[in-house]
């Protein structure tokens, strides 16, 4: 019996709808929706310049992966921090929490560097906010870079970890990186995320949210 070969050109099908075409479970068709996953927007916060906290409450079961990307997220408050916490289907952010973290700095004239666990980013079962950056500057040109996932927020059988890294020039003029992972300990689903600094408005910046398919 001869082998028949599909030649992928004579699919006419853009170059990124290819990456979610292929053969159904039988091998006789095609379908959709059988290739990678892909970075679907959802929401988007812009800073008015004098905001308590960024909240999002639309996580669902939609996706198993939720990412937030934080751009120019700039502070009020001088060598403060910029936090995080989840809402585990109440109306208070103070989902159960244990997490650790480290941190890469670098000084602005060369003359120091280090890489360290940070034992203050760290939660043991903790129901109060989850550091991402700390001793950010807030000089005019100073703000904070990163992302934050979130996996599998609507489970009710696992915990939900997360991971962030954060970049931001800090109040020593250090270029720092920063590093935390974690999981909310917690059986209830997590429907909502709050970012907030530790004192003080975020002012200036967007925090915008993608489920991943």
């Amino acid at each position: 019996m001869a082998i028949s070969k599909l030649n992928f050109n004579s699919l006419n099908v853009t170059p990124s709808a290819s990456l979610a075409i292929g053969f159904d479970s039988g091998a006789d068709d095609l379908e959709t929706g059988a290739g990678g996953g892909s970075m679907v927007f959802i929401s988007k916060f812009t800073s008015d310049g004098s905001d308590a906290t960024a909240t999002f409450t639309n996580i669902d079961s939609t996706y198993k992966e939720y990412i937030f990307i934080i751009k120019n997220i700039h502070p009020e408050t001088d060598g403060t921090q910029f936090t995080v916490n989840f809402r585990d289907g109440s109306t208070a952010y103070d989902a159960t929490k244990t997490s650790s973290g480290f941190n890469a700095y670098h000084l602005e004239d060369g003359s120091a560097s280090a890489l360290g666990y940070d034992g203050d980013a760290d939660l043991g079962q903790g129901t109060g906010v989850q550091r991402l950056a700390w001793n950010i500057g807030n000089e005019n040109d100073e703000n904070i870079g990163g992302s934050l996932h979130l996996f599998n927020p609507s489970s009710t059988t696992f915990v939900k970890h997360y991971i962030s890294q954060m970049q931001h020039n800090n109040n020593n003029s250090y270029s720092n990186n920063q590093y935390v992972a974690g999981y909310c300990n917690v059986t209830a689903a997590i429907d909502g995320v709050q970012f907030k600094m530790a004192s003080g408005e975020i002012q200036g910046g967007t925090i915008t949210l993608y489920g991943i398919t």
